[in-house]
């Protein structure tokens, strides 16, 4: 799994090395996002291939997760391959109805805007998880007190996306924020709870 994540994002870099190398700089710096919003498509591969990277990357992140708080030596390719889905379709879906909703309201131009940012953002998470899989796995074992630390890297990450998300619209912000607060609410904040909750039933 690790090599395909290198593979993909190596093929990601031979299909636009130029915006590769805006997306590493990504965090801190957003010319990528300047530049790259605006030549959005409704499939574009170098959003593919890193998405595709993101979704194998977490789902095996998820499996040394589990495999450390299970003290569980063998886990099922099934269960991997139903991981790997369930992530990708919990991504996917969000953006239809995030999607939908600039629909509704025609307000695509933004939402297409803040979206991509937001896969962006995501899509530097497999980046970042690719090094993180390999120290897990043949470096050193694990413990506790690290997997804090690689939780609170990843959610620093998200965060990031979320505030230059914002701050891009502040305005627009400023003058709904009864419905932003709502979005929070219903499409930031209760997918992951319900998430959590089951993860935490199984």
């Amino acid at each position: 799994m690790l090599v395909v994540g290198l593979i993909l994002i190596a093929s990601a870099k031979l299909t636009a090395p130029r915006r590769f190398n805006d997306f590493i700089s990504v965090i801190g710096n957003s010319k990528y996002l300047k530049i790259y919003s605006r030549e959005q498509k409704f499939f574009d591969k170098f959003d593919a291939l890193l998405f595709t990277n993101l979704i194998i990357s977490l789902s095996l992140f998820c499996f040394i997760s589990f495999k450390f708080f299970t003290s569980s030596n063998t886990i099922s390719s099934d269960i991997m391959f139903k991981t790997s889905f369930g992530i990708s379709m919990f991504i996917l879906i969000k953006v239809f109805i995030e999607r939908l909703i600039g629909s509704l309201f025609e307000i695509d131009t933004m939402i297409d805007q803040y979206l991509f940012q937001k896969i962006s953002y995501k899509n530097y998470l497999g980046l970042v998880l690719i090094p993180i899989n390999a120290l897990l796995l043949f470096s050193f074992k694990p413990t506790l007190t690290f997997f804090y630390i690689i939780v609170f890297l990843l959610l620093v990450v998200v965060l990031i996306g979320l505030f230059t998300s914002f701050k891009a619209h502040q305005t627009l912000i400023k003058y709904n924020f009864f419905y932003f607060i709502l979005y929070l609410c219903a499409l930031e904040i209760a997918p992951c709870i319900i998430l959590y909750k089951v993860i935490i039933s199984k």
